[in-house]
Parts: structure tokens; sequence; C-alpha cells
């Protein structure tokens, strides 16, 4: 099979496919950890209208640029993605709908998926790995090459 010009093995560890379900637990989001949440151009434009400001607005309060790319910041004392909201026991995604790509592909991250063993690293921490519906390699390899 072909998608978007690489050739997509059988052979995979994941070839008969991952369960998973999103709990909303908002690990993914969470430090304590530094990480980076990339956005792209067409994704800042959408959110920044979304937000009713301008891209260079949305830059400059909630975006910082690491290299050539930009990524969401996150709080400083937690390292969870200043887009997550807390209310008392509960959490929540303020942009849910207007969220990266890198948001929407958990956790069929590339990294996540090397090996079992890092498949079942990262459930670890998210508890809708091997959860849920099941994903096909296909659908799989989709979301990991977008």
């Amino acid at each position: 099979m072909l998608i978007r010009g690489f050739i997509v093995a059988k052979n995979k560890w994941y070839k008969d496919g991952l369960h998973f379900e999103c709990q909303q637990c908002c690990n993914c989001c969470s430090g304590p950890e530094e990480g980076v949440i990339w956005i792209s151009k067409q994704e800042i434009e959408k959110l920044a209208e979304h937000l009713n400001m301008t891209p260079q607005e949305l830059h400059t309060k909630y975006l910082r640029r690491i290299g050539l790319r930009i990524s969401i910041k996150e709080n400083q004392t937690t390292k969870d993605c200043i887009f997550l909201c807390r209310n008392g026991n509960s959490k929540g995604c303020a942009i849910y709908n207007f969220r990266p790509i890198q948001c929407r592909t958990w956790p069929f991250w590339t990294y996540n998926l090397h090996s079992i063993d890092d498949w079942n690293t990262a459930a670890q921490k998210c508890p809708g790995i091997n959860k849920g519906r099941i994903y096909t390699i296909d659908e799989i390899e989709k979301l990991k090459n977008m």
C-alpha cells in the first residue's frame, strides 16, 4: 500500500493493529517533563481566528520559536500545555477543536511505534493505550505520517 509516497510494510510489529481510546486524562498535555507542541502556520491562522486575535498576537501570547519551527508555550511551573485548563478536579483542552495535528495524532507518533516496548512505555503515562477500539495498520500509518 502507498501512503503519501511511503510504502507501508505489513510486517510491522503492529500489523494486526493497536487498541486506543482516549480516556480524557490529559496526561499527554501535562508535565512534569518539558516538551514541544508543534503548530503549523495554517494551524496558527485558524487558531488565531478562533481566539479573535491576529497570528502575531497569538504568537506573542501563546507561542514560542524553537529553531525554524513554532511550538505552543507551556506553563513554566507545571510544564503543562498553556491551553490545558483545570477546573477543580477536571481538566480539558481550551482549544480542543483547533488543536494541532500533533495533538490529534497521539499516541500514533513515530517514537511510540518503534517497538512494542516503546508503545508500552507510552502506555505507562496514557491509560487509553491498549484499550478501546482497534486501529488498523493502515489507519496507524496514516496518522503517523500526518
